[in-house]
């Protein structure tokens, strides 16, 4: 016999005395060959060391045991993003444990006629989870109204397979405007994400609609775009701050990463966080611990997120479930960035 890894299906029908024919339809699950035939020749492999190819196995157990994992649009984050990173670890950590590998789809190698669903049905993924972003393809779309399960990760999918899973943006805005609001302060400033993403535009509706609620006004120009990224929240810090006459007393950065710069913006120019203006931020990320001052924030619960999403994409592929919805609750994390007012 070849060594393990040359070991070939000739090899075992030879073994086992039957033809190649009749080892592919085992492979196949094919009902024609007999229960016995079958167990001698599954002996066999297992003695010999063989492994069928991914592609025979795929066809034999009418699985790939593969889900594909898709970036949708322009999220200026793939691997570098702190909570997406998070996220996809616990998501690779359940889905794992049920047997399952991940397969990283990438769309800038496109043909002209290709697209998600084309590289999905390409592959036989068993489902997808979809990860946000900004400016969503089309075949995005096309790929959750097809029959292959798709669960989102802060992006709302409504295909017929289709589900989603995120935090309750809107009610992270209304959780810091509470909160800032119970401290004293009235003038509250907003740094947001690109106008571009569903979620952050559901954070700036939230935002707005409880400002409203108590009352309040917000100034235009206390609402700044950024990106989700350390440099638009710097940005933002110098735009409320350098040689305005009208400051806010306090700030909702609705990503850590901008916060982390808008602190340095604060530094550079001399204000005190929270002597001279409170923030918050969102996420909770591991460095929001250890920043000086440590940041206040809104905690979206990443580990769960993750386990939910490869939880209920689990039930899709098994017909447990055709269709899911889940907001998950924040949770405010009070360190040292924010000061009260009323004292």
């Amino acid at each position: 016999m070849k060594e393990n890894n040359a070991i070939t299906i000739k090899d075992i029908a030879k073994k086992a005395g039957v033809s190649q024919a009749t080892i592919s339809k085992i492979l196949n699950d094919y009902p024609d060959v007999s229960q016995k035939t079958k167990e001698r020749v599954f002996r066999i492999m297992e003695e010999a060391g063989y492994r069928p190819s991914h592609s025979a196995r795929t066809l034999a157990q009418k699985t790939s045991k593969l889900i594909g994992v898709i970036y949708a649009g322009r999220i200026n984050a793939d691997f570098d993003h702190p909570f997406f990173i998070e996220v996809l670890n616990a998501f690779k950590r359940t889905i794992g444990m049920h047997g399952y590998d991940l397969l990283f789809f990438s769309d800038e190698t496109f043909q002209k006629e290709e697209n998600f669903y084309a590289r999905c049905l390409y592959y036989k993924v068993d489902g997808c989870i979809i990860i946000a972003g900004e400016d969503v393809q089309q075949s995005i779309e096309d790929l959750t109204k097809s029959e292959i399960p798709c669960i989102g990760v802060d992006i709302q999918l409504d295909g017929p397979k289709s589900g989603y899973v995120m935090t309750d943006n809107k009610k992270i805005s209304q959780t810091v405007v509470d909160y800032f609001y119970l401290q004293g302060h009235r003038d509250i400033a907003y740094i947001g994400g690109a106008n571009e993403s569903a979620v952050s535009n559901i954070r700036l509706k939230g935002f707005r609609e409880s400002i409203h609620e108590y009352g309040l006004t917000l100034r235009p120009e206390w609402v700044i775009e950024g990106d989700f990224f350390e440099q638009s929240g710097y940005e933002a810090g110098l735009s409320l701050f350098k040689g305005n006459a009208q400051k806010p007393t306090a700030v909702f950065s609705s990503s850590d990463l901008m916060a982390f710069g808008f602190m340095r913006a604060m530094q550079q120019l001399g204000v005190s966080i929270p002597g001279d203006v409170s923030l918050i931020g969102c996420d909770d990320q591991l460095a929001a611990r250890y920043v000086q001052p440590p940041l206040t924030t809104v905690r979206q619960n990443k580990e769960k997120i993750g386990r939910l999403a490869a939880l209920m994409l689990l039930d899709f592929i098994a017909g447990r479930a055709s269709t899911a919805r889940v907001l998950v609750e924040p949770e405010l994390i009070s360190r040292e960035t924010t000061a009260s007012l009323l004292l």
